[in-house]
């Protein structure tokens, strides 16, 4: 027996393993702890088995056979019997981390053959929607836009938006972004693509487009890259500027950034962007412009030794100075036919009727490179990836505006007025210490509020207009530029002249005669549409009301010229939601401003006032013979 047990151990491999590890501290293994050796020597333990082992039963010995016949994959790894010791400590780990293993990756065959069979179908379904995109942006050109931006339309009413707007991503920036400088007239088209479909599908199609643009750019960028891939992307931003993706907002920070770093390399790409969108740049803000030209003289002063080419530095500030004087022919090789061509195509492609401002992105070049930590903000519904504001211990001290150095008279001022909060005293003292509505204008955007925030600009600026003691117009031209920029001023101005109307018993009468001329020129600039009006009663007219409305349609249908005064009357004519509006207009026109109209004021201005009352109504009627038919 000694004789079968010592063959049997030195015959399996644990065995082998277990005399070659033995030590001489360790005790000598005792006749019973007996290990089962390979298959094929079964028979001669099961007959000795029995006399070796005392404690266990032969149920339990079979019980453990079973077992470790089952659980075994290899005469290597086979389990040990209940009915002898426990094994080693290297084989009870081994036999726990396979349990684990084998737990937390099980899944049921049914389970993984459907997710496999989901998988795969999905991969399927995304391989073909790649081949019908690329195959329609292989056969992109300016005759058949019409037809494959309708194509496109389709896919994405059939496909989901987040598969489309990666496929489109993809195949644009694989077909735009190569080593070697793209055609100007290749690039412009598969823009307009994206442009239209921008304004008819969504506006998370082009800032899906844009954010992948932008950072495939701040990458290269930031390499050394020698082909053409940084000019490539320019263009692909500057044509979606060019086409009303996006706002002058994110030319001006790349062109900013760029003037800081002021190599070789950015002086070239500041060329190429600035002879793409340089004048239509200038159009929309001038003063920016005004301070980024200042900015790069500035550099190109400080760099002059650190450049080798300075012909090209001297060629880039001219470039700049004929872009402030509105001087096209210095900028050799402008030429704004093909966009402007390509603009009125758009124009017949885009569905909706307005200008496509309101789908413009205005986006900074910093939100889009922070966009996976800090979220999209620019996308309704957009989902938020990061928390920054939960770990930010400091974000309300983050969150005060800082104004600089103010005297002791303006804060003083500032708290007579009830300016109580600090946003409400750093938007007072920039009111009250800028130069003139422009200065005002970008020193309050500057002071960058959030939402509710933002919305106390607009009662400060109404708040100091009504406290003149004479009207003064620095708040009306900053209300307008206000209402220019953003579409949520000009809401947030509509809604707070509505609780002043509301409250017009309240006021003194030089606070009403101010919100009279304000309104009066909010109205005259189309800051602010005529429907204003309908927050009133006609219907319960009392007597401030009635004054109120009267010096308001007066100064408007006096002081505005014939065609302007009948675009602002026309612009509630088409709409059936201001009926009521319209005869009530009428009503007041006729019979209320004209009363007493000879008594009250000269010839001249009666006889002018009934031709622009005449004008008005006209107006006021022009499209409800449409809209009855």
């Amino acid at each position: 027996m000694a004789a079968a047990r010592r063959k049997r151990k030195l015959g399996s491999r644990a065995g082998l393993s277990r005399l070659c590890e033995s030590s001489d501290d360790e005790e000598a293994p005792a006749p019973r702890e007996s290990q089962p050796g390979p298959r094929e020597e079964d028979e001669e333990d099961r007959e000795e088995e029995p006399e070796d082992a005392s404690d266990p039963s032969e149920e339990d010995d079979e019980e453990g056979r079973w077992e470790s016949e089952s659980s075994s994959s290899s005469p290597e790894d086979s389990g040990v019997p209940e009915a002898s010791e426990p094994p080693g400590e290297e084989e009870e780990e081994e036999v726990e981390e396979s349990h684990n293993h084998s737990a937390t990756k099980y899944v049921p065959p049914q389970v993984r053959k459907a997710q496999e069979t989901l998988d795969e179908k999905k991969r399927e379904e995304l391989g073909r929607l790649k081949k019908m995109v690329n195959g329609l942006i292989n056969r992109l050109s300016e005759p058949n836009l019409s037809s494959i931006s309708g194509q496109m339309e389709e896919l994405y009413m059939a496909n989901s938006r987040k598969d489309m707007n990666e496929t489109l991503t993809d195949i644009l920036m694989n077909a735009c972004v190569t080593a070697i400088a793209m055609p100007a007239r290749l690039m412009m088209e598969h823009v307009l693509l994206v442009s239209v479909l921008h304004h008819n599908i969504g506006i998370e199609v082009g800032a899906h487009f844009l954010e992948a643009v932008v950072k495939k750019f701040d990458e290269l960028c930031k390499s050394d890259a020698e082909g053409k891939e940084c000019e490539n992307l320019l263009a692909l931003i500057a044509h979606l500027y060019n086409f009303h993706v996006v706002h002058s907002l994110l030319i001006f920070d790349i062109l900013k950034k760029l003037v800081s770093t002021f190599t070789e390399k950015e002086i070239e790409l500041i060329l190429f962007l600035l002879k793409n969108v340089g004048f239509s740049l200038r159009k929309d803000d001038a003063l920016a412009l005004k301070e980024l030209i200042t900015e790069a003289q500035r550099k190109a002063n400080t760099a002059e030794k650190k450049l080798q080419d300075q012909t090209r530095v001297r060629f880039m500030l001219d470039t700049m100075l004929a872009l402030r004087n509105n001087d096209m022919r210095k900028i050799p090789g402008y030429d704004p036919e093909p966009v402007e061509k390509l603009r009125k195509l758009q124009r017949t492609l885009v569905h909706s009727s307005s200008s496509g401002k309101e789908t413009q992105l205005r986006v900074s070049l910093e939100s889009l490179l922070s966009a996976d930590q800090v979220g999209r903000w620019w996308i309704v519904g957009s989902s938020w990836s990061g928390t920054p504001m939960i770990n930010d211990a400091n974000s309300k001290t983050q969150q005060k505006p800082h104004i600089g150095k103010v005297s002791s008279k303006i804060l003083e001022l500032a708290r007579k007025q009830r300016m109580n909060t600090d946003i409400r005293r750093s938007i007072f003292c920039v009111l009250m210490t800028s130069e003139d509505f422009l200065d005002a204008f970008e020193k309050l955007l500057k002071l960058g509020l959030k939402d509710q925030q933002e919305r106390e600009i607009v009662h400060v600026i109404l708040y100091c207009c009504l406290q003149e003691k004479t009207y003064n117009p620095f708040y009306a031209f900053l209300a307008n530029k206000f209402c220019e920029c953003e579409r949520r001023f000009q809401m947030t101005f509509q809604f707070s002249i509505w609780d002043k109307i509301r409250d017009l018993e309240n006021l003194s009468a030089a606070a009403i005669s101010n919100l009279v001329s304000l309104l009066a020129h909010l109205l005259r600039t189309k800051s602010l549409p005529l429907s204003v009006l309908k927050v009133i009663e006609f219907s319960e007219l009392d007597k401030p009301k009635v004054r109120f409305l009267r010096q308001v349609l007066s100064m408007l249908l006096i002081k505005t010229d014939a065609e302007e005064l009948t675009d602002i009357f026309v612009r509630i004519s088409d709409n059936p939601k201001l009926g009521m509006l319209r005869e009530s207009l009428k009503l007041f026109l006729t019979h209320f401003l004209l009363k007493n109209v000879q008594a009250q004021k000269s010839a001249e201005e009666a006889s002018l006032l009934k031709e622009r009352v005449e004008l008005a109504t006209k107006a006021l009627q022009a499209k409800e013979s449409k809209l009855k038919l």
